[in-house]
């Protein structure tokens, strides 16, 4: 099966794309159209595309963090985990912290 997207789902630079589909992946995109889950093939490979751009966005977002963190590190703003008391002081910790969110969640008005 070949999957054409028209130019309405690119960049008018790229024109037309032809995709070549596994075996496999026709007999899933030909099984989702027989339930309805889709009317054309274009429908399934939209959703998919739509699925890879939201994991790549979360992806870049984890990443983004990560950096975050590791610059906090690097100016000695970290904190060294390494026993089990260390890790129930900082648990308990995050713990009140949330509770004293909610609370103040629950008072503020709506």
């Amino acid at each position: 099966m070949d999957v054409s997207l028209t130019p309405a789902f690119l960049p008018l630079t790229l024109g037309l794309m032809e995709v070549r589909l596994t075996p496999d992946q026709e007999a899933f995109i030909r099984r989702a159209i027989e339930t309805g889950r889709f009317h054309r093939a274009e429908d399934a490979v939209e959703e998919a595309l739509s699925l890879w751009e939201e994991r790549e966005r979360t992806r870049a977002e984890i990443i983004a963090a990560v950096d975050v963190a590791e610059d906090s590190l690097a100016r000695g703003e970290g904190r060294s985990i390494t026993t089990q008391q260390s890790m129930r002081k900082l648990a308990g910790e995050v713990k009140q912290r949330g509770r004293a969110r909610l609370a103040a969640e629950r008072k503020a008005p709506r």
